[in-house]
């Protein structure tokens, strides 16, 4: 689970750093608003934990603007207790209140609370439909405009990872060590002509799946 902190304040960005990953979390930190959205839109985090009282661009901005394209977990930190000031946060779609001081014991339960409403929310995705094609992953079924795709097996998991990443950037090296099972030692061309195939098969002059991004890697439009 991938967490955006964003909070002027260095040591207390440091100390929840320390904490979270040594609880097994990702995380990436802002030190103002600013650069709490452009990670936000760049690193496409799982939840999101914010100072209110922030230079420039404060966090109840921030959220606002999260929730305009997301609904993923935000909780707010702040030193004020005022009800009003919690009252703002929930109504502009805050999920959570954290009032400085607060024990970090307390503020990883909290994290735990929105890690299983996620669990609870998320849906089973085993059917999964982009454009014209339907993907039944449960059954191994791929259709195209109705009509059965015959992949072969390792163009079916790579559709299979892309899918399951849809919109996110992966490397050659995740497609490989995915769809092969075995540790990547430089076989781009292995991979390039599998995704070369499975292109034929479901993209056409109106829809194109999958992008490519140049030494980077590829996404599932």
């Amino acid at each position: 689970m991938k967490i955006l902190i964003a909070d002027d304040e260095k040591d207390l960005r440091r100390l929840l750093y320390d904490q979270l990953t040594g609880a097994g979390y990702s995380v990436i930190q802002a030190e103002d608003g600013k650069e709490a959205i452009r990670l936000f839109l760049s690193e496409k985090p799982d939840m999101a934990i914010l100072d209110v009282m922030m230079p420039g661009m404060d966090g109840l901005s921030v959220l606002s603007k999260i929730r305009e394209t997301s609904e993923m977990p935000v909780l707010m930190l702040t030193a004020r207790g005022d009800e009003i000031d919690k009252v703002s946060g929930l109504r502009l779609g805050a999920d959570d209140y954290l009032v400085k001081p607060w024990g970090m014991n307390e503020l990883l339960a909290r994290i735990e609370v929105q890690k299983r409403h996620l669990r609870l929310e998320k849906p089973k995705e085993n059917i999964v439909l982009s454009g014209s094609l339907k993907m039944d992953f449960e059954n191994g079924v791929i259709e195209k405009n109705g009509k059965v795709i015959n992949l072969n097996a390792k163009e079916y998991h790579i559709l299979k990872y892309f899918a399951g990443n849809r919109g996110k950037i992966v490397t050659k090296r995740q497609i490989y060590e995915e769809a092969w099972q075995e540790e990547y030692l430089y076989d781009d061309n292995t991979i390039m002509v599998q995704i070369s195939r499975l292109r034929a098969k479901i993209d056409d002059d109106q829809e194109k799946h999958v992008e490519t991004l140049i030494g980077i890697g590829y996404r599932f439009t």
